[in-house]
Parts: C-alpha cells; sequence; structure tokens
C-alpha cells in the first residue's frame, strides 16, 4: 500500500503507540518495536486555521532575554481536595496542563467532578467537558457526590473547535477534558482516538492553557499494560503527569505523580472510595495498620518515603514446603527481581535454605514500594515466616541489604521516626551508620546493625 491523494489530503499510515508514522503499512514500528500497531489515517494538506500562533499569541514570537520578563507571582489555585493539592505540588498553577490516567472505574470522573465542585463551592467558574457522559448522567453523578454548585457548568461535547469557542466565550477559571481520546479536531480526518487526533487535540489544548492562562485537566485512558493510550509524546507535551492506581477490590486509592513541572515527583495522595464518592486519608499509616495481626510470623511494619510524606506499611511473607519441582516466587506491591535477590543473600549469609519452599509476599493494602530502604524489613518477614517465629509488634525494621550481607546507610531517618513515634512504636532497628548524629524521638529505642546476621541475631 502506498500514499495516495484523498479530499485534497495523503495517505499515511501511524503508528498507534509512538506515532511514527510511514508512506506504507508495516507490520513492525521501526521505532518502538511493536508488532501491528500501524493504521492508515487521512492527514490534511494543510491546517485549516493557518499555521499555529506562540503560546504567547503573538505572530511572530520574538525572543527577550529572561531577566526582562514580567513575572507576577500569582498564588496556586486550590482544588479544596487536600490529597490532590499534594500531589500537584500546592495547587493548580496558571496555564498549566495536567493529565490523569488510570484503570477505567479507579475514579478519575470522581475525582475531578469533586475536586471542580471544591473550587465552584468558592466561587470560580469551571467548565466540565465530557466526551462519553450525557449532561444528565452528569447531574444523576453530582447529586450522588453532593457535588452540586452554580459556578460548575458541565457540557457533553467532542469537537474541539467548539470547546475553545466556548472556553473564548465563557473564560473558565479551570477546564476538565474527559477524555483526551474522544477529542475530535475537524483538521484531520481520522477517527477519534487515533495517534494524529490525540496529538492534535493536546497541542491545542496545550496552546490554548498557556494563551489564556486556564488551568486544563485532561483525564487519559490507559492500555492493558497500564500507560496512557496514545502516542507517547503526550506525556511530553503537560506540565505534570498523575496516575490513579489501585485495585477495584480494594477501597483505597492512590494518585501518584510521574510528571510535575511545578512540583516533586514522588508525591502520592491516598484516597478511600466511599458510596459518596472519594473521600482523603489523611493519615495512610494509620489506616494501613489498623487491621495488623498481633504476633504473627511473617508481619514486619517499615517505613517507606513516598516524596516528603513517610508511609508505615506492613510486608507480610509466607514460606511453606512444596513438593513440586520448582517453588513457587509470588510478590505483590514488591519488585520480584529485588525479592529474590535478597532470598539468595539468606541462603548465602544465613544458611536459611528455603530451595523447597514456596514464598509468598504482600504490602498490606494494596501499596506499591520500589525503594531499598525495605529490604532489610523484606528479609525480616520472611525469615519470620521461615522460622515461625514473630517480630514484636512495636519494632519498627529498615535498612538497604547489600549482596555481601551488609546493611547499608538510608536517608530520612529523621522522618521516618517521628511518623514511627506517632504511631506507637517504641523500637526500631535501623543501619548502625544512619544512627550517627540522628535526633531520634526518646520514644524509641535504636538498635544499629552492620550485617544481616547483626539483624536476625537482635530480631529472634
Amino acid at each position: 500500500m502506498s500514499k495516495r491523494s484523498v479530499k485534497g489530503g495523503k495517505s499515511v499510515f501511524s503508528c498507534q503507540a509512538c506515532g511514527f508514522q510511514s508512506p506504507k503499512w508495516l507490520g513492525k514500528c521501526p521505532s518502538c518495536d511493536q508488532w501491528d500497531t500501524f493504521a492508515e489515517e487521512i492527514a490534511a494538506a494543510e491546517h485549516r486555521g493557518g499555521p499555529l500562533r506562540g503560546i504567547d499569541g503573538l505572530q511572530p514570537s520574538v525572543p527577550v532575554p529572561i531577566d526582562a520578563v514580567d513575572v507576577q507571582d500569582q498564588p496556586r489555585l486550590s482544588t479544596r481536595v487536600a490529597e490532590l493539592d499534594r500531589v500537584l505540588g500546592g495547587g493548580l498553577v496558571a496555564g498549566s496542563l495536567v493529565l490523569i490516567g488510570g484503570d477505567p472505574g479507579i475514579g478519575k470522573s470522581t475525582l475531578m467532578l469533586q475536586a471542580l465542585h471544591g473550587m465552584a463551592a468558592r466561587r470560580h467558574k469551571v467548565l466540565y467537558v465530557s466526551g462519553e457522559e450525557s449532561v444528565r448522567q452528569l447531574r444523576l453523578r453530582s447529586r450522588r457526590l453532593a457535588a452540586e454548585a452554580p459556578h460548575l457548568f458541565v457540557v457533553a461535547e467532542i469537537d474541539l473547535d467548539a470547546i475553545l469557542k466556548m472556553v473564548a466565550e465563557h473564560r473558565p477559571d479551570v477546564l476538565v477534558i474527559d477524555s483526551i481520546q474522544t477529542m475530535y479536531s475537524s483538521d484531520l480526518t481520522s477517527a477519534p482516538g487515533s495517534v494524529g487526533q490525540v496529538r492534535e487535540s493536546a497541542m491545542r489544548l496545550m496552546l490554548n492553557a498557556k494563551k489564556t492562562g486556564v488551568p486544563t485537566l485532561l483525564v487519559g485512558h490507559v492500555t492493558k499494560d497500564g500507560s496512557i493510550a496514545g502516542p507517547k509524546i503526550l506525556e511530553h507535551m503537560v506540565d505534570t503527569v498523575l496516575y490513579f492506581e489501585g485495585d477495584r477490590n480494594h477501597v483505597f486509592r492512590i494518585l501518584r505523580t510521574v510528571k510535575n513541572r511545578f512540583g516533586s515527583t514522588n508525591e502520592i495522595g491516598v484516597f478511600e472510595m466511599q458510596a459518596g464518592g472519594l473521600a482523603e486519608v489523611p493519615n495512610p499509616s494509620a489506616v494501613f495498620l489498623s487491621e495488623r495481626p498481633d504476633n504473627a510470623a511473617g508481619s514486619v511494619v517499615t517505613a517507606s518515603m513516598e516524596g516528603t510524606r513517610p508511609i508505615l506499611v506492613e510486608l507480610q511473607a509466607l514460606v511453606s514446603s512444596t513438593n513440586l519441582g520448582t517453588a513457587r516466587r509470588t510478590v505483590l506491591g514488591l519488585d520480584p527481581q529485588r525479592v529474590s535477590l535478597l532470598v539468595a543473600v539468606m541462603e548465602k549469609k544465613l544458611g536459611l535454605h528455603m530451595v523447597g519452599h514456596d514464598i509468598f509476599m504482600n504490602v498490606a493494602g494494596g501499596v506499591k514500594i520500589d525503594e531499598p530502604a525495605v529490604d532489610l524489613a523484606v528479609l525480616a518477614a520472611i525469615a519470620s515466616s521461615f522460622l515461625d517465629k514473630p517480630v514484636t509488634g512495636e519494632t519498627l525494621v529498615l535498612g538497604e541489604v547489600g549482596l555481601a550481607g551488609e546493611v547499608r546507610a538510608i536517608g530520612n531517618m529523621a522522618i521516618r521516626l517521628t511518623e514511627a513515634a506517632k504511631m506507637g512504636f517504641h523500637r526500631c532497628l535501623a543501619p548502625r551508620g544512619s544512627l550517627k548524629r540522628l535526633e531520634a524521638p526518646d520514644t524509641i529505642r535504636l538498635v544499629g546493625v552492620r550485617t544481616v546476621a547483626e539483624a536476625m541475631e537482635a530480631l529472634f
């Protein structure tokens, strides 16, 4: 197949994974190495609206000295949802473009409606554009969430030209597009959701946000592997990328920052799904530890840093003998390769032979942890289950474990210990290198260790 003229345009083939274009169909994309991702699209001969203007609306744009740019301190716009403000870095920045992705039914639209209601209650004019629900459906959902305010405007529309005209006429303070994959620009003849449409819609919405200063939030669908659908360039164009994580069978939802030009990229917000919508969880540590069993083998508490927030989580391990030829290693919420590495260290340095044992690990509450500072807690949980000896409930375990069996120092010890003291912990097993010049709370007794052997002797 080759290019051909159709209605003044030409036929091109675009990769639906990365946006790479080819004049003919290819089985494998040479850019992202994905198979069977090319789809035929009709590209317009020229942009109907003429060349895209600069983000300041000037034609042409001219370079200026950076110290001559007039910068007025504008306060961030609070959404009145504290957990959302936390991951945004303190609120919405004027002219910012925020992309929120997550699995279907996870609560993205619910969060957007609650955030807009919080701003509308403070007499900010906000506009919610839905390409998936009718206005009546939005009204029914807002009634269930008690998110009704006269300054909250809703519309069901997918035509991008009509939306931008609507924004210019009504001049909202905040704009929400739900979702970007349903938006359609008449300048392109391809179907909504295609690479060309998603890229064109995001580009025009970005230029509108920068030109008018209206913060714009885009809701994005995700693919089977959990990434946001559409070309990867979509995440590069926006200022902030948030992922809404969590199992629909769990009541807790984690809002995680992946990219943020105006704040930290490691912050998380914790929500609880209730009948009346998403409820904020200001103290996640208390929630995650509320159902921890007393004196249970294989249960260990550790402290993980999520941005600037320390969260105490319970690691659970179950080690059982197996009659199968190959032992199973099932890990949820942790890096399976990291757990296998720690098991090998235990067998080599501690003499605990677990070749014929199945190992199952889980982080209670559905939290995902990828921090090396929890290595010693993982090792302690596995050893506790293997030896059938519980770790005392008032003990917190911290530390990174090396391949030689050494326990390495970790950062943010003071913040972690402060959170542990508030939760009633009185003993902390930590690397000896982290205890130098450390001002710990008086209620916590620190036990410093250098090797995993010392740690096991202190625990059991």
